[in-house]
């Protein structure tokens, strides 16, 4: 007996409809072409390309890092050679520029791929690998990649020398690509690799003897090695590596084409190279020696007035910064200082100064600091309202150092010489000539020590550097004592 689930039940025989064979061709045609025409109805193509989304949005979306040598906020606002590269591109588009920051240097592609932004442009070299993935628009930057160790321990001289010290470098980048292809060589070659760190960090580490070496190319050791003398070059690896920006996988190149032609105008303009030197050219100012007692005393002497100067700062509508700057100039951040010409406390004032001011205690640093803070605001608003900032603080600041009289001159004499007594880079180099009896014989106020104000200004600007790039990247060392 047949089980009753395994009968087949008969199906009802129905009359088929007659269709002629010129309309069963037609028919057929006409449903190829669907399936022909389907991909392209469906895959996206009918989307606008990327630069037409560009265009549309009004606003290219550069995706990058806080640092250096890509983004960061400084006193006048966003900057950065990255930053200011992309905002001439998004100019040359006739469109506004955002900012998307990647967490952490491997997140990156993750954020391109998922159309977070329009390109990276985050000092990312072009490798093969990333090749296969992504599309990347022209070289505009060749570096070497250093091996950067501590200043006074044993300089490993190759990769072999790495084999038994402590090595740190950013998780997916190309110097942790060098390291594994390296270890094909060198197996006993270890390394701990950082997604939650930024190149600044790993130098810090460097300079406390936290770890031994680290990878970087010369364009970002170029930027910060001044802010960390402890640090040296060992040796360069062979062979340099190409920058470029990334963009979205594809055949669509609208927005890389643009690229092509924005680069190449720069470049024989020489507008690219002008941004290179504006970020990598040799810095005036503190020696090494000097930086590094700098940054000694951000350790250990600033936390105990850090909360001072910004309370007082923000009292004085005054960048607390730059206070800070004027009194490490001045005492080194020690209130009980004093000098052979009577100058005392943490902003150096003297007894007249002071006098003037209100104070009944220099040593006392809130009484110091307060009056510094306050007479250099004075000295500040009585230039001309046609002088504009920085030129007018660093103006304000040589006149704390040596009189308002003696820069007024150097403002008559920057104007006899053909110079713009409105603009400190004219002024900054009349300076020196207050102190020669055949340039300031015909001056009101007479001889002046020009080229300490000029030392003071040159000083003050390269310590307010320090802690403005410090402070925008939240800097260990730049904490409050409580």
């Amino acid at each position: 007996m047949t089980s009753s689930l395994c009968q087949k039940t008969p199906r009802a025989q129905l009359p088929l409809p007659r269709v002629s064979k010129q309309k069963l061709i037609k028919k057929i045609k006409m449903v190829l072409a669907a399936v022909v025409l389907l991909p392209f109805l469906y895959s996206g193509q009918d989307r606008p390309g990327q630069l037409e989304q560009v265009m549309q949005r009004g606003s290219l979306i550069m995706i990058t890092r806080n640092g250096a040598s890509s983004y960061y906020l400084a006193a006048e606002g966003a900057t950065g050679p990255e930053y200011e590269l992309a905002k001439e591109f998004s100019d040359y588009l006739g469109v506004g520029l955002e900012v998307s920051v990647a967490g952490a240097f491997n997140r990156l592609f993750d954020m391109l791929g998922n159309h977070e932004g329009d390109l990276i442009a985050a000092n990312v070299t072009r490798t093969p690998s990333r090749e296969l993935a992504f599309n990347f628009g022209p070289d505009y930057l060749e570096t070497a990649t250093l091996v950067v160790y501590r200043r006074g321990q044993r300089r490993p001289e190759s990769l072999a020398d790495l084999q038994n010290l402590k090595t740190m470098v950013i998780a997916g980048s190309s110097y942790e690509e060098a390291l594994l292809e390296a270890q094909e060589q060198y197996p006993e070659l270890t390394w701990e690799a950082r997604s939650d760190v930024g190149i600044e960090d790993i130098l810090l580490a460097i300079s406390d003897g936290v770890i031994d070496t680290t990878l970087v190319d010369s364009s970002i050791y170029n930027l910060h090695s001044y802010f960390y003398p402890r640090a040296a070059v060992a040796f360069s690896l062979p062979g340099t590596l190409p920058h470029a920006w990334a963009f979205p996988p594809g055949s669509d190149d609208s927005l890389v084409q643009k690229a092509r032609t924005f680069m190449l105008q720069a470049r024989n303009s020489g507008r690219l190279q002008a941004l290179n030197d504006l970020f990598n050219g040799s810095r005036e100012g503190l020696n090494r020696t000097g930086m590094f007692q700098f940054l000694e005393q951000v350790r250990e002497r600033l936390p105990s007035f850090l909360s001072l100067f910004q309370q007082v700062a923000a009292d004085q509508d005054m960048d607390w910064r730059l206070l800070a700057a004027m009194a490490y100039q001045e005492s080194h951040w020690k209130p009980d200082a004093s000098s052979y010409t009577g100058v005392r406390g943490i902003m150096m004032l003297t007894r007249r100064t002071a006098r003037q001011l209100g104070l009944t205690d220099r040593l006392d640093p809130e009484q110091s600091v307060e009056g510094g803070a306050r007479y250099f605001m004075q000295l500040r608003k009585s230039l001309p309202p046609r002088i504009k900032e920085p030129d007018r603080s660093w103006m304000a600041l040589a006149a704390y150092n040596m009189g308002m009289g003696h820069l007024e001159d150097a403002r008559i004499l920057t104007q006899k010489r053909g110079g713009n007594p409105d603009v400190w880079k004219d002024v900054d180099k009349s300076l020196d000539l207050l102190s020669q009896e055949k340039w300031y014989r015909g001056l009101r106020y007479g001889y002046a020590r020009g080229f300490e104000a000029r030392q003071y200004v040159e000083n003050i600007r390269s310590y307010y550097d320090i802690l403005v790039w410090m402070d925008t990247r939240d800097h260990p060392l730049l904490v409050a004592k409580r």
